[in-house]
């Protein structure tokens, strides 16, 4: 599966941005689609992910309230819509998938083994 991100770019604190996601290959009902961030000098952190297989959405404490992660099945395409977003919400931003999940490894990096190349999402005070 081979992942192309999209979207992303400059915005002032409590603008809104939306990046996507598509597959090269119609997910499976077990498919997980997650978004992760980098910033400079830190590590990979999970942002949010959603589970085919019910259509399940999960979201880091940081962002829940404030990013949404939704599906459009026809596209093969996952959406992050990001809302009240904030200057430490600035990273590169990358889409991962797999073939399934377990729940408890869901914001686990190495649970992922298809990664998109990242998108740069800016936020200015």
């Amino acid at each position: 599966v081979q992942l192309q991100a999209s979207g992303g770019g400059s915005v002032q604190a409590g603008g809104s941005l939306k990046v996507s996601c598509v597959a090269s290959a119609r997910p499976s009902s077990r498919f997980v689609m997650a978004w992760f961030r980098q910033a400079p000098g830190k590590e990979r952190e999970f942002v949010a992910a959603f589970r085919f297989m019910g259509n399940y959405a999960n979201y880091a404490e940081s962002v829940k309230g404030r990013f949404t992660i939704s599906r459009e099945n026809a596209k093969n395409t996952v959406y992050l819509q990001m809302d009240s977003l904030r200057p430490e919400d600035t990273a590169v931003y990358y889409c991962a998938s797999s073939s399934s999940v377990i729940l408890s490894n869901l914001a686990s990096p190495s649970a992922y083994g298809y990664w998109g190349q990242g998108t740069q999402v800016t936020v200015s005070s």
